[in-house]
């Protein structure tokens, strides 16, 4: 036992704070406690929840119960929205196999097919213009005929897309161009259960760069509580993909690309020149998803994990979007309803940058004051 007060006292003040951390951990490690921290409690409610009477406690357990019940409930209903969407999907079908007959000219649409007056039509002809027109058209008719091109179907349809969809044009390389000319059609395969997820057809007409008709992706959704956390349920959720192997011919493959790099030897320093093979930024770089661990407790890097989470979020939006509604994104109509979920941000902000840059052009701190002529008083700034 020490003699020294001030010892004591830092002995027993190191006693008290130890024995406040072992407290600590305890509560940690209850779990009510770790339930509350994974519901996201703050410190403030957790404290509120410890201070309820055991009665109230035990009731709001009651009511976790309920919650879980009612989420076990929504899942379900997300399953069958699931199979009810699968069934609408085949009653569209055969309006998607009628629209790539169009697309690839294996079909020419009738007179009465093709009528489709547009807004920009009605507000710039009359109807007086509109007869004169048909009576014109009418008279050149044979004429027309006569001097049509050999164009079938609509080139380069979903293409186009591509390039007007501003997520997959960031995708699409210039060398992938001349392969998607041959993409005629886009399908969704729709798995109802079991697993429940879809897969992603891409239609290809014979071409120089592989041998695959069909390039598919699959994604596999989950809609079950997760057993640790049921109150995050949000929804059916895509949680891993497949691509497929493309049968590239010989020196087409746009997704690798060879490198030259100079060597140097450690210690006689003579060089050598070695060709490397490097991925090569590609669209077709979609059909090689990054693998997901089957431990769905496993840790994953930040750029995988943002890989999936963008190549998730792709998917989707061409399941949902683009083959439901292409005509609309070949023509650009669909873009305006993508542009109206952006808005400006912080338009005040250029008004701000003029008032600071006149202030510090009428500012004597930025006035020369001594250096040589031609000298830069924002120089540092600049760096």
């Amino acid at each position: 036992m020490t003699t020294d007060p001030e010892r004591a006292a830092n002995a027993s003040g190191t006693e008290s704070v130890e024995d406040e951390d072992d407290n600590h951990r305890k509560i940690l490690r209850r779990p009510d406690v770790l339930a509350a921290l994974r519901d996201g409690i703050t410190a403030a409610g957790l404290e509120q929840m410890q201070s309820l009477p055991a009665p109230v406690k035990r009731r709001i357990k009651a009511l976790k119960q309920l919650q879980l019940v009612t989420t076990n409930i929504e899942a379900k209903f997300y399953e069958e929205v699931h199979a009810l969407e699968c069934e609408y999907y085949k009653m569209c079908a055969p309006l998607y196999e009628k629209r790539c007959e169009i697309i690839s000219g294996a079909y020419e649409p009738t007179d009465e097919q093709c009528v489709w007056d547009s807004d920009d039509d009605e507000e710039t002809l009359n109807n007086y213009m509109k007869e004169k027109a048909k009576i014109e058209d009418s008279a050149e008719t044979k004429e027309t005929t006569e001097n049509e091109d050999d164009t079938k179907g609509i080139p380069d349809f979903w293409l186009t897309i591509f390039k007007n969809v501003s997520t997959l044009s960031e995708m699409v390389q210039e060398h992938d161009e001349p392969i998607l000319k041959h993409l005629h059609d886009i399908k969704v395969k729709f798995l109802p259960s079991n697993p429940m997820g879809f897969i992603l057809e891409f239609y290809f007409t014979p071409n120089e760069y592989f041998s695959n008709a069909i390039l598919t992706k699959e994604y596999i959704m989950k809609c079950t509580p997760d057993k640790n956390d049921p109150f995050s349920f949000e929804g059916p959720e895509i949680y891993k993909c497949k691509g497929c192997v493309i049968d590239w011919k010989k020196g087409k493959n746009v997704t690798i690309k060879t490198i030259k790099k100079n060597q140097k030897h450690k210690s006689r320093g003579s060089m050598r020149t070695v060709t490397k093979t490097v991925q090569n930024d590609s669209f077709f770089n979609f059909f090689s998803p990054p693998i997901v661990p089957e431990d769905s407790e496993a840790d994953m890097d930040d750029d995988t994990q943002a890989l999936l989470t963008s190549d998730f979020e792709l998917g989707h939006y061409i399941r949902e979007r683009i083959v439901p509604r292409a005509v609309l994104y070949y023509t650009g109509e669909g873009l305006d309803d993508e542009d109206e979920d952006y808005e400006d941000e912080d338009e005040g902000d250029d008004d701000e940058d003029e008032e600071d840059e006149e202030e510090e052009a009428s500012s004597p701190v930025n006035a020369p004051s001594g250096g040589k002529q031609g000298d830069d008083p924002n120089e540092c700034k600049q760096q």
